[in-house]
């Protein structure tokens, strides 16, 4: 483990947890020591992350995790795990050292970034006097400080007590209470375990009954954004990839964006105009993230629906990361979950972004190689480098099923002229004494109404004639 700088505070004796049921949250700037176990053997194969890391790349997304709620990191370190205990995970000469640090440094918070099971979590509070969270638990209290909407601390709240409920057994003695017994017939009563998870279950079934109703007004939404031409375009990516900075680049929009794990929670929509005038609708969505929890995944689907729905997805990738490669395969997982399988790779676009993080020749040589047609769009949401490239690229896929005509309209015909602004891509225009002469590209679903209103005086061409 290695130790942090201690701040000048009062010495005070290290105390039990306090009430089991009360995570860390508003616990900004307590004093905390990150731990990663890396396990060995063949136990390695446990955890799919750690066959993608290194070691020290865990680490360093760990307490990046822990900064995120604004904790003060006074200890950090990465424990080789041969044999996992089942009680505790580590062996006891390592919980006697973590113990010791614990007490040295006055900590009042040991996050471990790996699963825990509720024993082990327990006897880990025990052994070390303080309170412990393993990688979920951590990423819960993220989402939870993060949560902004209604949406969202509902999405929160129902995995949080998912979570929760399954870890009752942390819970000290109060929970082998027995309550009296009901109606005539006597017995041992109801325990407080009991009445406990019962208490949980109910307002976990009102959460998901309000959930679903979230879920099926965003139905409604999608159903009439449906009726109108403009395509839903999604951002996806590790979190802290660069989606919400690209997206204010796409968007000129002010979503708050920083570098900081878990910056966007809550989906964010905003119109984006293509070079050649279509409109497209863009969403920003939660970062990604290796072992997120499947609960947490089942909570958010509302939300991760504006993707599966979407007719585009950017898979936003941080190409400077030294583990891209693990992050995007993390994402893969994920969107695999969704049931978004990687061989739709017609829908999905790969955008390297952060190159200007990148040597200026490697920056060069990805920004050259930039495709219209095909390959990863290498960009800087920061400085805009490769942006027009990746425009280009979002128009052509989206041009994919779509044809393109000539027409000529009246030059009174202003109507006419702005319904064709409004609902199709404006490729040339030329004005003169007959009328505006027009070549358009027309999606599938205002190809109908297109040929409707303009019978009779629109041309189709070929496809290369629209180059």
């Amino acid at each position: 483990m290695k130790n942090q700088p201690r701040s000048n505070r009062k010495d005070k004796p290290a105390q039990e947890p306090d009430n089991p049921f009360e995570g860390p949250r508003g616990a900004a700037g307590a004093r905390a020591a990150v731990v990663v176990p890396v396990l060995t053997g063949r136990h390695r194969d446990e955890s799919g992350a750690q066959l993608r890391r290194s070691p020290e790349a865990r680490l360093e997304e760990a307490i990046g995790l822990a900064a995120a709620i604004d904790l003060e990191i006074v200890s950090s370190g990465i424990v080789t795990v041969a044999t996992p205990k089942p009680g505790t995970l580590f062996g006891s000469g390592k919980v006697e050292e973590l113990a010791a640090i614990v007490k040295a440094e006055e900590i009042e918070l040991v996050v471990v970034d790996h699963p825990l099971t509720p024993i082990q979590q327990r006897n880990l509070e025990k052994a070390l006097h303080c309170k412990v969270l393993d990688r979920t638990g951590l990423i819960l209290e993220i989402f939870g400080d993060r949560a902004s909407t209604a949406e969202g601390t509902l999405q929160v709240e129902l995995a949080h007590l998912k979570w929760q409920k399954s870890r009752l057994v942390r819970s000290w003695t109060h929970l082998e209470r027995q309550r009296g017994g009901l109606g005539f017939v006597g017995g041992p009563g109801e325990t407080q375990i009991e009445a406990d998870r019962r208490l949980i279950q109910e307002r976990i079934n009102r959460l998901e009954k309000d959930l679903e109703q979230v879920t099926r007004t965003r139905e409604l939404h999608r159903a009439k954004r449906k009726k109108v031409p403009q395509p839903v375009v999604a951002l996806v990516g590790y979190t802290n990839a660069g989606k919400s900075t690209l997206f204010n680049r796409l968007t000129q929009a002010e979503v708050f964006a920083k570098d900081l794990l878990f910056a966007t929670l809550d989906p964010t929509l905003r119109r984006v105009t293509l070079p050649h005038g279509r409109d497209v609708i863009l969403s920003d969505t939660v970062g990604f993230i290796s072992d997120l929890p499947t609960h947490l995944i089942a909570a958010f689907r509302a939300t991760l629906e504006e993707v599966t729905e979407a007719d585009l997805i950017l898979h936003v990738r941080d190409i400077s990361h030294e583990d891209t490669e693990a992050q995007a395969a993390d994402v893969a997982a994920t969107l695999n979950a969704l049931g978004l399988e990687q061989a739709q790779s017609s829908r999905l676009i790969e955008v390297w972004n952060k190159v200007d993080k990148l040597s200026d020749e490697h920056r060069q040589t990805l920004l050259a190689a930039n495709r219209i047609d095909e390959g990863p769009v290498a960009v800087s949401a920061v400085t805009g480098e490769g942006v027009a490239d990746l425009l280009a690229r979002v128009e052509l896929r989206l041009a994919e099923d779509s044809l393109v005509y000539e027409l000529r309209l009246a030059p009174e015909d202003g109507e006419g002229l702005a319904w064709l602004y409004r609902n199709t891509d404006v490729l040339r225009r030329t004005d003169g004494e007959e009328g505006i002469s027009l070549r358009v590209r027309v999606g599938e679903r205002r190809k109908g109404e297109f040929t409707t209103r303009y019978r009779g005086v629109f041309t189709e061409i070929d496809e290369g004639a629209a180059d």
